[in-house]
């Protein structure tokens, strides 16, 4: 009498983490052909990790200049902006690239079983080593303009992870959403370009008043411009990188935590909520 295996997406949680664990080469292998596409017949290669952000970096700095925006008025106009360029640059590639991950690889999810998770988090380690080479243009900078970071930048491996877990609960939100609404494939864009002039990319948070009296009461202006999870993070870099006048807004921080945690937790919710379905409507 023959038997038939039918297998699912994590038939329960202990089994699906375990699938994890044993498709972990998968996962070297999705994040290792990511890079190896990206960049295939390009003449400077695996530069561009390295032109992208410096060439937004000299726009920006340009920007600045012309308007007359002071930067934190002691460091370096370049590094000020170059401080806030590295984490959002790779927030947002990381958030583009892992959002669409699912659809990219959709002959490989329609076909065969394994943890979908793998997908969009081997998108993000590749955004993650994009991000690992464009930080040596922030040594080259300091080495220029001589600049020695305080003591702060010990505790700049928190902020980077900090980012890992936006990157990861945003990119798993629309990873997830983007299977069943391809209209997101037109806002992701959308997104991205308006989150950078939402980021303090351009001005210190400490800038931002308090409080603004709005028909007779006072609206926290900085907190609630603080909710947004990449303001703590950006603040955080410059913090631990430029020191001097760049302080962390403490409510800032406490909410970009709260807010990387529940993106986390939720995105890592809904994914595996609608897993299963992946398959059919992809």
């Amino acid at each position: 009498m023959s038997q038939r295996l039918i297998i699912e997406a994590g038939r329960t949680e202990r089994q699906y983490w375990r699938d994890l664990w044993r498709y972990r080469e998968l996962f070297y292998f999705l994040a290792w052909r990511d890079l190896l596409v990206r960049y295939k017949q390009t003449a400077v290669g695996v530069a561009w990790s390295f032109v992208r952000p410096v060439l937004a970096m000299a726009v920006l700095t340009l920007m600045m200049k012309v308007s007359k925006l002071p930067g934190d008025g002691v460091s370096p106009l370049p590094l000020f902006v170059f401080c806030a360029m590295l984490p959002w640059q790779f927030f947002s590639t990381a958030f583009s690239e892992s959002g669409s991950s699912l659809i990219t690889n959709s002959n490989l999810v329609s076909k065969i079983y394994f943890p979908r998770l793998v997908v969009p988090a081997s998108s993000i380690i590749t955004s993650f080593v994009d991000f690992l080479i464009a930080s040596v243009f922030t040594v080259i900078l300091m080495v220029w303009y001589r600049f020695l970071p305080p003591v702060n930048i010990l505790f700049l491996p928190v902020f980077v992870l900090l980012t890992l877990g936006a990157s990861l609960g945003t990119g798993l939100w629309i990873a997830a959403l983007m299977v069943k609404y391809r209209d997101f494939r037109f806002i992701v864009p959308f997104m991205v370009q308006f989150g950078l002039y939402a980021a303090p990319v351009f001005a210190m948070t400490a800038k931002i008043p308090e409080t603004h009296l709005w028909h007779g009461m006072e609206v926290p202006v900085r907190l609630i411009y603080a909710l947004n999870p990449i303001v703590g993070i950006i603040d955080g870099f410059r913090w631990c990188v430029l020191g001097g006048t760049n302080v962390i807004y403490l409510p800032g921080f406490v909410a970009s935590v709260v807010g990387v945690v529940v993106l986390v937790w939720s995105g890592l919710s809904y994914f595996r909520k609608t897993e299963r379905s992946f398959a059919d409507m992809i």
